[in-house]
């Protein structure tokens, strides 16, 4: 039982439930101090940790190519930079 707790794996997977936990936790305002803007924000950037997490434990691309690791990695920055951008624009109207 113990190997199967430390398991990578297993690891990567309490990592997933615990950043859900804290997109839960943020959304439902209590963790006090934060505007609605930077919530948002934040919980936009736990999301993408957790894609980068599953893509790279789940879909396997810590093993594949560096090519298609870092067009992976790269897509990841880019649409998540892209996602704050559009929505700090669109709420600063």
């Amino acid at each position: 039982m113990r190997s199967l707790l430390l398991h990578r794996v297993t690891v990567i997977w309490l990592l997933l439930i615990g950043a859900t936990l804290l997109s839960i936790e943020i959304v439902s305002g209590l963790i006090p101090g934060g505007s609605t803007r930077a919530m948002t924000i934040a919980v936009l950037i736990v999301a993408f940790l957790k894609v980068r997490f599953v893509g790279l434990e789940f879909m396997e691309l810590r093993y594949a190519p560096a090519l298609a690791r870092l067009v992976f990695e790269a897509w990841l920055v880019v649409l998540c930079v892209a996602l704050i951008a559009l929505y700090r624009l669109g709420t600063s109207v």
